[in-house]
């Protein structure tokens, strides 16, 4: 039992934490829960979870400020749990590093699903290793971490999944199905809007401004790929290079 995930769960509602238990449970993960923002800081030095559920709106300290103090001591895997329809919560939550979000109410299977897919994506093999330099990025794909200008930038554990493949097949397109199987499993491999938002964000890491492409170059209905200097085009293929444009 002691091989089986740890899930920390912290949500002021009673009611709600004994569902994800019970549920989380049933499904063989072990769960710990928290009431609170505080109490969720406290059992996650004491029990270091393998992925942690954080309720967005608590009263003492809400999700998205325990997502942030964790972040700054331990890359942990995040899911927040959000009311239905809270939209502004869930974009800033993402851009904050949460890996994924469930709306509450919420089924019992989708939730071990999710808890499942971010577990999944967060144990990602590294594909190789080695130092991709882009300017005045760095990427080192063997200690998992990305610098800007010499600074460390932080990056969720999907938008380093994401981006560590890019990087280790800098100058190849990488299909959409493949990115989507890589990172999320092959239950999204079609779901390329899903796609689309996350590269978004890794284009933002990568210092690209809103609405420019920076170094990654989108293959429409193909891929992506990441150029480290402008000779990495001419790896290409011809025939795919003609149907690439930025965006």
């Amino acid at each position: 039992m002691k091989n089986q995930p740890l899930v920390l769960v912290a949500d002021d509602e009673p009611r709600i934490t004994k569902l994800v238990a019970v549920t989380l449970t049933d499904e063989g993960f072990r769960v710990v829960t928290a009431g609170g923002g505080e109490e969720a800081l406290r059992k996650a030095e004491e029990v270091r979870p393998d992925i942690v559920l954080l309720d967005i709106v608590m009263p003492d300290l809400d999700g998205i400020d325990v997502m942030r103090q964790l972040r700054e001591w331990r890359s942990v895997p995040v899911i927040l749990l959000t009311a239905k329809g809270s939209t502004a919560d869930k974009a800033k939550g993402l851009d904050l590093g949460a890996d994924d979000y469930i709306a509450k109410p919420f089924h019992p299977d989708e939730l071990a699903a999710r808890v499942r897919a971010v577990l999944r994506r967060a144990a990602g093999v590294t594909p190789g290793g080695g130092i991709v330099h882009i300017g005045d990025v760095e990427i080192d794909l063997e200690r998992r971490f990305m610098t800007r200008d010499g600074e460390l930038v932080q990056l969720s554990r999907t938008e380093w999944l994401l981006l560590q493949h890019l990087a280790a097949n800098a100058g190849k397109v990488v299909l959409h199905s493949e990115l989507l199987t890589k990172v999320w499993g092959p239950e999204y491999r079609d779901d390329l809007q899903y796609l689309r938002v996350w590269i978004s964000r890794v284009r933002r890491k990568l210092g690209a401004a809103p609405g420019e492409p920076g170094p990654i170059t989108t293959f429409q209905g193909i891929g992506y790929v990441l150029n480290v200097d402008e000779a990495a085009a001419l790896e290409v293929p011809e025939a795919v290079a003609s149907a690439g444009h930025a965006g």
